[in-house]
């Protein structure tokens, strides 16, 4: 019985196809190109073969992966100033303006769909994938990739829940009760923020709709019409493909923040990046940490924002502080021109992170609050002390401290002052370390890994073809529909026919009772 179960199984393992997978990771963000080489990894493992749209290629000896070139995207971000540690510290930004976010984004859209490299393998007439698993971020014009392929299509969020991703695969939710994903307004709202959070909804959609969209939608047309058009088939209309994805992974988890409800065909997968077992540290480094008799804090501001970029009096002074602790200090720092660095503050170009903050020894992490530093923190259950730059930072650092593992400090010319007391408040009180480690448990308790759910369900929407099954039904119903406004018309008009009627009847009574009165 055991060997026919054996030959059974070996059957079925040899039955299995490996699929052709393509990944688009089209941004010029490093830390979303981690997220990009999590997913590659992960199906790689799984035995596919993949090709990867990428800014950032990396090394490896895989013969079922194909990297596609796009590093000239970084042209995007090259040398903005705005986008520096220096230039906050000295302006005002208008974070999270949505038509600047929409309009990056459209562009890098552009700069890859007409990249020479993609454009060799979309105009490849023998080019096939079963599968497109696309990085969302404020356009769906990679939604193309599925039509010209005829195969489904999965987007993968870096965040989670928001509701402008949430309405491609169902109605979205309910600014009432659910804030948007980088506001800082935490339910119950007040009758003010539910005011601001309509409105931003609102906003959004008009510049999306008005803006935005017509720019997405020449460009979709002028690169996919014609090679739609090359293999006998018809380009289907840009509204109806951006809402006909058959999956959404978001890299998120409960134990970083509250979920609103969301539909079966939304999968969390938060932390899927990171691999297992970390990787070992270098030798110098695991030799720091291990001697450090009264722990590590680790400070990295992210691969986005430049420590080095800071004005160099308040590197000083953030300098002289640290020299101050007894601690071991890691700061990830771009380049090696700090001069007279304490003996107990250690400056790395590079830092292996993951490997960093799984050492007991690292007693706290100093972080920008990246969605990729927030997870990772939970994951190796490890307090933080919190800069927010820009986009989700702010919100992701403000649930933290609601979450009581974190604390915040604004980024400001008395960043050294403020830092210090919060350094010491995690050294002295244990409640913040108790609270991430206990939200470390609650996130590592989940009854499938990340990584190979993730394969999962890719596998699982090719093998359904596109699983219909999961599709929300409410995306497809009108919005007069859903929120039964054509019957509140219904009831209207009646309403008014009846009270348009009785005050005739009224007015004739009323009419014929006068001219009874003058007769008499």
């Amino acid at each position: 019985m055991m060997w026919f179960t054996l030959l059974i199984l070996i059957v079925f393992l040899f039955d299995v196809e490996g699929l052709e997978v393509l990944v688009c990771f089209p941004l010029p963000v490093k830390s979303l190109s981690i997220l990009g080489q999590g997913a590659v990894r992960h199906l790689l493992e799984a035995g596919h073969d993949v090709t990867y749209i990428t800014v950032y290629p990396f090394k490896t000896q895989a013969k079922n992966l194909r990297q596609i070139d796009i590093s000239t995207n970084v042209a995007l971000v090259a040398n903005d100033e705005t986008l520096t540690m220096g230039y906050v510290l000295q302006h005002k930004l208008e974070r999270n303006h949505p038509y600047q976010i929409q309009e990056f984004a459209t562009e890098a859209a552009r700069m890859t769909l007409e990249h020479e490299n993609v454009k060799k393998i979309l105009e490849n007439p023998n080019e096939h994938f079963d599968v497109v698993i696309t990085d969302f971020m404020e356009t769906e014009v990679y939604s193309g990739f599925s039509v010209l392929y005829n195969c489904p299509m999965i987007w993968l969020y870096s965040m989670g829940a928001h509701w402008q991703v949430l309405r491609l695969i169902d109605v979205g939710t309910n600014p009432a009760y659910d804030p948007d994903y980088l506001s800082p307004n935490m339910i119950p709202l007040t009758f003010e923020q539910r005011v601001e959070e309509l409105w931003s909804r609102i906003y959004w959609q008009y510049l999306k709709t008005f803006y935005t969209q017509p720019r997405e939608q020449k460009l979709y047309d002028t690169v996919f019409g014609p090679l739609v058009a090359k293999r006998e088939r018809t380009l289907p209309d840009y509204e109806d493909i951006m809402f006909n994805s058959s999956l959404i992974f978001a890299n998120e988890h409960d134990a970083v923040r509250n979920r609103p409800s969301t539909p079966q065909n939304f999968k969390y997968i938060g932390g899927f990046h990171i691999e297992e077992p970390v990787k070992p540290l270098p030798k110098d480094l695991q030799d720091l940490i291990d001697n450090s008799k009264h722990g590590v804090i680790y400070f990295s501001m992210g691969s986005f924002l430049k420590s080095n970029s800071l004005p160099r009096a308040l590197i000083k002074e953030i300098l002289q502080m640290f020299g101050e602790l007894k601690q071991t200090v890691i700061w990830k720092f771009e380049d090696n021109s700090l001069q007279n660095v304490p003996k107990n503050v250690h400056i790395v170009n590079w830092a292996p992170q993951p490997s960093i903050l799984a050492h007991p020894n690292v007693k706290m992490f100093i972080s920008h609050g990246g969605q990729l530093s927030s997870l990772e923190a939970i994951h190796f259950g490890k307090p933080v002390i919190g800069i927010p730059v820009f986009f989700d930072q702010f919100t992701n650092i403000f649930k933290a401290t609601r979450n009581g593992y974190a604390l915040k400090v604004p980024l400001s010319q008395n960043l050294p002052k403020d830092l210090k007391p919060a350094i010491n408040t995690f050294l002295t009180d244990d409640r913040f370390a108790n609270k991430a480690k206990e939200l470390s448990a609650l996130y590592h308790d989940r009854l499938t890994k990340p990584g190979p759910a993730l394969a999962y369900w890719v596998e699982y929407v090719v093998r359904t073809h596109g699983a219909p099954h999961l599709r929300s039904p409410a995306l497809h119903v009108p919005l007069y529909q859903r929120l039964y406004l054509d019957l509140l018309a219904l009831i209207l008009i009646i309403i008014s026919v009846l009270i348009f009627l009785l005050n005739r009847i009224l007015r004739k009574g009323s009419s014929q009772n006068n001219g009874q009165k003058k007769r008499n």
